[in-house]
C-alpha cells in the first residue's frame, strides 16, 4: 500500500487496464502518468524519470477472523463502491470472480521473461528493500540484516499475515506462551526481555523501549524477481 501523495500533494489513482511483467499498471488522476504498482514509481508520462517514488505504508494480509479478533472496532470497506457491481469483488474461490483459480494456477496470465526456479512461480514471499539491497523471504520468524538494516520478521503460520520491525542488534524468538499457528503476539529477545507485537511497533513489556514497524509487502515470487532479478533469497531456518 502506498501513500496517494505526489510531492506532498494528495491525488487519487486508478487501474489503467495495462500490465507490465504481468503486474498491474496504475495511473494518477492529476497528471495521468502511469505507475508501476510493484515499485511505486512512475514509468510513462509527465512524471517518468522524475525520481519520484510513492511512500510505502505497512499492510497486513490476513483473514477477517484474525483481523477482527485483534481489532473488534475496525472499519470495513463496503463492496458497494458505486464503480462495479458487488459480484466484481467476489473472492478468488468463487467461480464468478475475475481471478478465479489464479493462485492455484502455476502459470501467469501473460509472459514474464525474468524467471527463477528456486521457488514456485506463485510462492508468496515477503519483499524487503533497504539501502539499495533487495531480499525475499518465505515467511516465518526471522532475524536478519538487509542493506545494513537490522530487521525481525514476525509471521503467521496459517495466513500471509506478516510484519517487519527494527531490531537494533537484538535477536528475537516467539515467546513460550505465543500460542498456535497464528502470528505471535509476544517475542522474547536474546536478553530475556519480553516484547509485545503491535500494529505500529514492538513494545518492551516494561514500557522501557519501542522498535518501529518497517514498510514491507507480500508478493508472488515471479513478480518480485521480475523487478528485482538481483534479489537475495533468504534460505535460513
Amino acid at each position: 500500500m502506498y501513500s496517494a501523495k505526489i510531492d506532498g500533494e494528495a491525488t487519487t489513482f486508478g487501474t489503467s487496464g495495462m500490465l507490465y511483467r504481468s503486474n498491474k499498471i496504475m495511473y494518477d488522476r492529476k497528471t495521468n502518468t502511469l505507475w508501476s504498482s510493484l515499485l511505486g514509481e512512475p514509468v510513462i508520462g509527465r512524471l517518468a524519470q522524475s525520481d519520484i517514488k510513492l511512500s510505502i505504508h505497512p499492510v497486513a494480509f490476513t483473514t477477517w477472523s484474525e483481523w477482527v479478533a485483534e481489532h473488534p472496532d475496525t472499519t470495513a470497506l463496503s463492496l458497494s463502491t458505486g464503480y462495479y457491481f458487488p459480484g466484481a469483488y467476489a473472492p478468488e474461490d468463487d467461480v464468478e470472480s475475475f481471478y478465479s483459480g489464479y493462485r492455484s494456477d502455476s502459470g501467469t496470465m501473460f509472459p514474464v521473461w525474468e524467471r527463477d526456479e528456486r521457488l514456485a512461480t506463485k510462492a508468496e514471499v515477503l519483499g524487503l528493500t533497504f539501502g539499495g539491497a533487495h531480499k525475499a523471504y518465505p515467511v516465518s520468524v526471522v532475524n536478519d540484516t538487509v542493506g545494513g538494516k537490522d530487521v525481525v520478521i514476525v509471521a503467521s503460520r496459517i495466513t500471509s499475515d506478516v510484519r517487519v520491525y527494527e531490531r537494533n542488534g537484538k535477536t528475537f524468538d516467539p515467546a513460550p506462551n505465543a500460542a498456535g499457528n497464528g502470528r505471535p503476539s509476544t517475542l522474547v529477545d536474546n536478553e530475556g526481555e519480553t516484547w509485545d507485537v503491535t500494529e505500529s511497533r514492538l513494545e518492551a513489556a516494561d514500557g522501557s523501549a519501542t522498535l518501529a514497524r518497517l514498510p514491507s509487502n507480500i508478493f508472488f515470487w515471479f513478480a518480485w524477481f521480475a523487478f528485482h532479478p538481483e534479489t537475495e533469497l533468504y534460505e535460513g531456518g
